[in-house]
Order: C-alpha cells, then sequence, then structure tokens
C-alpha cells in the first residue's frame, strides 16, 4: 500500500513538475501575447498614444514640414456620475462643468445634454486640436488642491503644419487624415515618415486595483530634403514676379500660362530647388479660393468634377508631370551625341542656306536668310536648325535613337516623387529600338525635326538632368529631394547617395560642349554676323554656359510657343544647373527666349553669391558696355538681335561641295521653325499617377 502511494505521489509531481515547465516555456515564448489577452479581458480603458510623424527639413537642417503636438478636450460623463453628490460642497458634476464652460467657452446647455444622454459613455469629446496654452489654464485648475475636477482628460494628437505655407509646395506636399501623403515627399516617403500609435490600457491586477500597462509609441522617421529653402525662395520669387510684370501685358490674363524652373547640382542629381507658378498653401490644400484659383462666385458655380480637376491643376508639380516639346535646348544631346560617335570633329564646318529638304518637307532654319558657313561651334552658339538637321543625317537614325535613350529620353528618370510622365509613347524609336507596335518609328523627317528638339516630348527633370550629363564630365545621375533619413532622436538611418546611372558621353566630349555653350553666351559675332543666341544671359564677373530654346507649338501657326533657357556656373568646372521654361509667355511675339532668360538671370544673381561661385577676374569690354546699357535694353528683345542683310551671292557647302545661292533675307525669325513638316499627332499628356480622377486636363502641346 505505502509503495502504491509513493508511486502516485510520484506521478502528481511529475505532472506538477509537467505543468511547471510548459508554463515557464509558454511565459518565454507567448508571454506577451497572454498578457495582452489578458489585459484586453481586465480593460476598464486604454488609449490611444499616438506617433508622432516625422520631420522634412532642407538640405541645411531648417524645417519644412512638422507635427506639432495638440490635445483634444475629452469628457468622461461615466466617471463623473460617479462622483455626483447632491450636497453641493461634495459634488463633482457642477464644478467641473462650470470650469470646462469657463475655460473652454463650451455651452452649458449642450455639456448637460451631454450628461442625461451619454451617462454611461467614457469618451465625448468635447474640443479638437487645443495648444498647450489654451488647455493650461484648465488643468491648473484641475491641480489645485479640493478642485474637485473629475471626468475630464486631455488626449494627445498631432497636426501636420507647414511653416512656409506655400513655400516648395509641389516638392513637399501635404497630408490627409490619419497621416497620408499626398503629393511630394509627404506621399513618396509616406511609410518612412509614418510611425506606430502606443497604447496605454488600464486594467484591476488581482488585488482587484487599477493598474496600467503603457506601450509605448514608435515615432517616425525624418528626411533631409535636397533642396535649399533659400534658393527655393529666389526662384519661387523670381517666378513670382515674372508673373506679375506680364499679367494682362498682352492679352488679359496671366504672365504666362505656365512658368516654371529647376535648379539642380550636376554632380550629384540634387534638386536645389524646383518651382512653377502653381502654387497652393501646404496648410490650406483644399480651398481654391484661399489659393487664389477662383473667386467664391465662380467656386459656387463649379461642379464636383470640377473642382478635383481644378484641384488636380494646382496639385500637379509641373516639372515632373507635364510633358513639351524642348526646342533648342535640347541641340546640345544631339551635337554631343554627333562627337561621341565620330560623326562630326570640333571645327567641322556647315552651309546653312536656310533651310532643308527632307522626305518632301521644306524645314526652315530658324534665320531663314542663313547663317552661311558656319562651324560646329557656331551651329550651336547660333542656334542653327540647317546645321543640326545635317548633323543629325550623318550621326543617323540608329545612333540618334540610341543617344536619346543614354540621355533618358522617354525614359522615366526615378526620381523620388509621385506622378512623374511616361515619355515613352511621346518619342520615336528606329526599328531596332522599338519596345512594341504601338511605338514610333522615326524617319528622315523626324531624325531632322528631333535634332533640335521638335516632335518628341519630355519632362523638366528629364531634359534637366540629361543636360546636367552633357557637362558635368558624362555622368547621368537619378536625380534625387531627399538625401538623408533620420531617426526621431537625429541619428543618421541612410544617407541617400548619389547614383550614376549611365555615362553616356565622355568626359573629352563634355569638355567640348562646355566651350560651345560658354561661347552662346560670351562668344562674339562671327564673320557673317551671327550673333551668339544666350548673350543676355550674362551676369558681370561671372563665367557661365547655357543654351536658348524656342520651341513653336501645335498647331504650328506661329502663333504659340513654349520658350526656354538652360545653363550653368562656372563654366569650366559647373556647380550649378539652372532650367527655365516659360509657356506661352503673355506677349505679342512668345517666340523669344528672352522671357526664360530674363527669369533666369533674375534667379542667378542672387543664387551665384550664395553659393559661392567665384567671379572671374576681369569683366569683358563688351559686357562693360552692356551693363552701362541695361536700363535701357527692352524686355521684348528677341533672342536673337536683328538680322544684318546678307549681300547676293554665293557659297560652297563645306559638305557637299555643291555651289550654293543663298537666299534673300527674311524678317521673320524664330529659333526653330518647322516649315510644312508633319505633326506628330501622338503628342499627347500622360496622367500623373496620384490624380484624383481619370479624366484631366490635355498637354499645353496637345
Amino acid at each position: 500500500m505505502k509503495q502504491k502511494l509513493a508511486l502516485l505521489f510520484v506521478f502528481v509531481v511529475l505532472i506538477l513538475l509537467g505543468i511547471i515547465v510548459r508554463l515557464v516555456y509558454i511565459n518565454r515564448v507567448s508571454g506577451d501575447q497572454y498578457t495582452k489577452r489578458v489585459l484586453s479581458q481586465q480593460d476598464t480603458s486604454s488609449t490611444t498614444l499616438p506617433y508622432q510623424r516625422g520631420d522634412i527639413y532642407d538640405r541645411n537642417g531648417t524645417v519644412l514640414a512638422t507635427s506639432e503636438k495638440k490635445y483634444n478636450v475629452i469628457l468622461d460623463p461615466g466617471v463623473l456620475w460617479e462622483y455626483y453628490d447632491e450636497d453641493a460642497e461634495k459634488d463633482y458634476v457642477e464644478p467641473t462643468l462650470q470650469a470646462l464652460v469657463d475655460c473652454f467657452g463650451l455651452d452649458r446647455s449642450e455639456l448637460n445634454t451631454i450628461m442625461e444622454e451619454k451617462k454611461s459613455s467614457h469618451y465625448v469629446v468635447l474640443a479638437k486640436e487645443l495648444s498647450k496654452d489654451e488647455v493650461q489654464e484648465f488643468e491648473d485648475l484641475a491641480d489645485e488642491d479640493n478642485s474637485r475636477i473629475a471626468g475630464v482628460w486631455m488626449e494627445d494628437t498631432y497636426v501636420r503644419t507647414y511653416p512656409y505655407d506655400s513655400l516648395a509646395c509641389n516638392v513637399i506636399g501635404y497630408t490627409v487624415s490619419g497621416d497620408v501623403g499626398q503629393y511630394g515627399i509627404e506621399q513618396e516617403y509616406s511609410d518612412i515618415l509614418n510611425g506606430e500609435n502606443g497604447r496605454s490600457y488600464n486594467y484591476l491586477n488581482e488585488h482587484k486595483e487599477q493598474e496600467t500597462t503603457v506601450q509605448a509609441a514608435v515615432d517616425g522617421y525624418s528626411v533631409v530634403s535636397t533642396i535649399d529653402v533659400t534658393l527655393q525662395r529666389i526662384v519661387e520669387e523670381a517666378i513670382t514676379e515674372f508673373q506679375e510684370k506680364y499679367t494682362d501685358n498682352y492679352r488679359e490674363g496671366d504672365g504666362s500660362s505656365t512658368a516654371a524652373a529647376i535648379m539642380m547640382d550636376p554632380n550629384t542629381g540634387e534638386i536645389l530647388a524646383m518651382a512653377s507658378n502653381r502654387t497652393y498653401d501646404l496648410n490650406n490644400p483644399y480651398d481654391l479660393v484661399a489659393n487664389g484659383v477662383y473667386t467664391e462666385e465662380e467656386a459656387a458655380l463649379l461642379t464636383e468634377d470640377e473642382r478635383l480637376d481644378a484641384l488636380n491643376e494646382l496639385w500637379r508639380n509641373y516639372c515632373v508631370s507635364d510633358t513639351y516639346e524642348p526646342g533648342s535646348v535640347a541641340k546640345p544631346l544631339t551635337i554631343a551625341a554627333a562627337l561621341e560617335t565620330g560623326a562630326v570633329y570640333d571645327g567641322e564646318t556647315f552651309l546653312c542656306d536656310g533651310y532643308q529638304e527632307v522626305g518632301g518637307y521644306t524645314i526652315y532654319c530658324s534665320h531663314r536668310s542663313g547663317h552661311g558657313i558656319i562651324d560646329l561651334q557656331g551651329a550651336l552658339t547660333f542656334s542653327c536648325n540647317d546645321a543640326l538637321m545635317q548633323i543629325a543625317s550623318k550621326l543617323g537614325i540608329d545612333n540618334f535613337s540610341t543617344y536619346q535613350n543614354l540621355f533618358n529620353l522617354g525614359l522615366r528618370t526615378g526620381i523620388d516623387l509621385p506622378g512623374e510622365a511616361r515619355t515613352d509613347s511621346l518619342i520615336y524609336y528606329s526599328e531596332s529600338m522599338a519596345t512594341s507596335n504601338s511605338s514610333l518609328i522615326m524617319g528622315s523627317t523626324d531624325l531632322a525635326t528631333n535634332s533640335f528638339g521638335q516632335n518628341y516630348n519630355v519632362t523638366m527633370v528629364q531634359m534637366a538632368a540629361a543636360f546636367c550629363s552633357c557637362i558635368n564630365g558624362g555622368y547621368y545621375y537619378q536625380p534625387h529631394v531627399v538625401s538623408k533619413i533620420l531617426d526621431s532622436d537625429g541619428g543618421t538611418v541612410e544617407t541617400i547617395e548619389p547614383t550614376v546611372l549611365r555615362e553616356p558621353i565622355s568626359s573629352k566630349t563634355s569638355e567640348i560642349l562646355r566651350q560651345y555653350l560658354y561661347e552662346t553666351i560670351y562668344g562674339d559675332d562671327d564673320a557673317n554676323g551671327n550673333t551668339p543666341t544666350g548673350r543676355n544671359a550674362r551676369i558681370a564677373g561671372y563665367s557661365l554656359g547655357g543654351k536658348t530654346g524656342t520651341a513653336e507649338k501645335i498647331p504650328r501657326d506661329k502663333t504659340n510657343y513654349l520658350v526656354s533657357f538652360i545653363g550653368f556656373a562656372p563654366a569650366d568646372n559647373p556647380q550649378v544647373v539652372l532650367y527655365v521654361i516659360v509657356d506661352e509667355p503673355n506677349a505679342e511675339k512668345q517666340s523669344s527666349a528672352s522671357y526664360a532668360i530674363e527669369i533666369w538671370k533674375n534667379i542667378m544673381e542672387d543664387a551665384l553669391p550664395y553659393l559661392n561661385i567665384p567671379q572671374t577676374e576681369e569683366i569683358p569690354e563688351d559686357l562693360l558696355d552692356e551693363i552701362e546699357a541695361e536700363e535701357e535694353e527692352s524686355t521684348e528683345e528677341s533672342e536673337t538681335t536683328e538680322e544684318e542683310e546678307t549681300e547676293d551671292g554665293t557659297l560652297v557647302d563645306p559638305q557637299t561641295g555643291e555651289t550654293v545661292t543663298m537666299p534673300d533675307p527674311e524678317t521673320e525669325d524664330s529659333d526653330d521653325v518647322l516649315g510644312d513638316t508633319p505633326v506628330n499627332d501622338n503628342l499627347v499628356d500622360v496622367e500623373p499617377e496620384d490624380a484624383l480622377s481619370e479624366d484631366e486636363d490635355e498637354n499645353p502641346t496637345e
């Protein structure tokens, strides 16, 4: 009998040991899970502890977007009724409600209604998003001895704010309820900026005593952008000044349909500033009236679809999401490709007689009376379409298409901003590079017009990045707007290094192009009287390079133009590139790149000293003359000076050896003239990925 009892005892002990081991195992492996389950079962109240969304900084640490701590006033009628007493000296309800009225200006009758209708409720929001100062008086009253204030607490929350209102709005973007980013960095980096909410659990322990367990919130990471607030402000002020200056200038309306600019570091791909005349208050992005789009009367007549279309147009980042024909700012790409392949050589000469016959069409040069015999540098310096068409013909369709791809035309740049437009259906391809049956196959006429930047579409960021690779030694950097990611304590989590995607040209070709582009601004008139097209962009003391552009818009009726200027400094070692476009300037003659140069020069005059770009030791004599006459110069100057008449005579074409009779001078010149060339009807706009609706607007170039 004793043996049986002993065995039973041992058996029971073993079972207990097994249970203990199992409990220890469960506690170690799944303890947290079961703890939460128990807490949830015993929960008398739980409170969400909100995370703080990360900040957005400019490159120098200036806060562009932040989340400010605010407080919601919460009433707990259930708790307050527990302290109710008919004896006024002991009652908590009356003094609490009176304090709410005195401190927050709440309506006493509404509070009485809440207390009667929601007696069992533990969560009634009385006021939202108050500052610390606004709740301090109430908290001081509640902390006083014998205050008899109960059943009210302050719920933490965060409100996204933008200290500079509309500054860099297209780059930053904004947030909606739930910390959901919309447009810009706010959308692109939303998951990184967001954290995880915490929670405070109140529960009864085994002794029937209330205890609190806190699961802390995890704040989001912050991002450091490449934007410089000072440069961004300079750019935006120059655009605003231009728009105001030319408002109602020739026709009723704004200074232009669109004026926009991108400033980049050509050696890293970092965007230093990006702006257009489409601006809105990030703290109030939905108000079309406050943002100056419509008057109150006009806004009241809008349908919901019209309102959404107007908001999409306001919010979209023109520099990334809109496409257009670039014009002559694309000529450096054509010449770079021709030099790199050996199709042409430095110093090679061409005869410009004012036009080319290509594929049965007459395609005119900007200088219809002809530039005469010019060299390769002159083709760029004097912006000669005729020479460019000859260069492209020597380059050939296959090579031209290959280098468009190397310069990333037709491809997205991959910039870290949402809504980048696709342009793969808006350019021509050689048959060998066509990717689908719907691809546009390049013919001889397409090659001719594409050579000087017409009849295909780009985005501003595409064009700026491609140009940078032409002048920075031949490196194509992926453009980007964020350089660092920081944790909530300010420590660096990730550094986003510059990314070289490819090397489309050699350093030697790049060096030649820099010299050509320097001459486009600082060169002298040649023996034929041709004048460098970028001369108006000179800035005293600085060595610059650049290229003008004038794109004739569909339907090619010499009415509407998109003009542009892209330039860099210093000319021998570029540290900054600025690209400016003006779409349909409000002027009788839109085809002058002087409108884009005006904005470009106003920006660079302020930006160059700020960037510590050194001045040249001497100012050229002819520039001194220009400085003295600056106040007398008209802002209506055309891209090229009024041409001098060419004497009747003949010239020998250096490419063919034929004797050519030069045409009589014409009175109308523009940078890019297509003549009777066919129009690419496929040049249509594309939808940004983040548009609110599927039918937005048409491409300005149709």
